[in-house]
């Protein structure tokens, strides 16, 4: 690597286990003699990129991984990365009702303290948490450790999303400051995995 110009730890390899592909509930078998394998180019056209991806990123690569192709296209909440990026969705649509861009809605002079509601404080702590989430699973080189923060705070977000109204009520700017913050971590999330962020599904 060096006669490339890049240190010696610029490029890192992990192994990892043998991926099965289950599809219609049942495995596709595959046969090194014969040459039958499913690529992953074939698993991209079929499932999309962002889900493919997602699905091999939530594992840890030490671990027996069933890639679910069926799961993997569905568009319900058994589906991790729908799941997650519904979550930017529906925060993305909290500020399209209020006809206003999330970046013209600053935290700095906002009365925080209104955020009073179980379901706020637990997304304020998650929140603070992502930094050190993204550090450990670099250092590890383990990735699923992002995948499952996200999908612990789509949770959350989901709870409050259906539990509180935004827009009207005496709280409203206080959560539009929290709505904004969940919206930017999920983005920023799911780019570190180099996945979409979707203000639409």
């Amino acid at each position: 690597m060096q006669a490339l110009g890049y240190p010696d730890d610029f490029f890192h390899a992990e192994l990892v286990q043998l991926v099965r592909v289950m599809r219609k509930g049942e495995e596709v078998r595959f046969s090194k003699r014969t040459g039958d394998f499913v690529t992953l180019r074939e698993l991209f056209e079929e499932t999309g990129v962002d889900a493919a991806r997602y699905f091999f990123l939530m594992r840890r690569g030490d671990s027996q991984f069933v890639f679910d192709v069926d799961l993997a296209t569905s568009q319900t909440e058994e589906n991790p990365v729908f799941y997650v990026q519904m979550a930017h969705a529906r925060m993305s649509g909290i500020f399209r009702v209020a006809d206003r861009a999330p970046e013209a809605v600053p935290a700095e002079g906002v009365d925080l303290s209104l955020l009073g509601a179980a379901e706020e404080l637990d997304l304020l702590k998650e929140l603070t948490a992502f930094p050190a989430i993204v550090a450990r699973a670099a250092e590890t080189y383990e990735p699923h450790r992002i995948t499952g923060y996200l999908e612990d705070l789509a949770r959350i977000a989901h709870a409050w999303y259906h539990k509180y109204r935004v827009l009207g009520e005496r709280e409203e700017t206080a959560r539009l400051v929290l709505a904004r913050a969940v919206r930017q971590v999920l983005a920023n999330g799911l780019a570190i995995l180099g996945i979409s962020a979707p203000d639409r599904m």
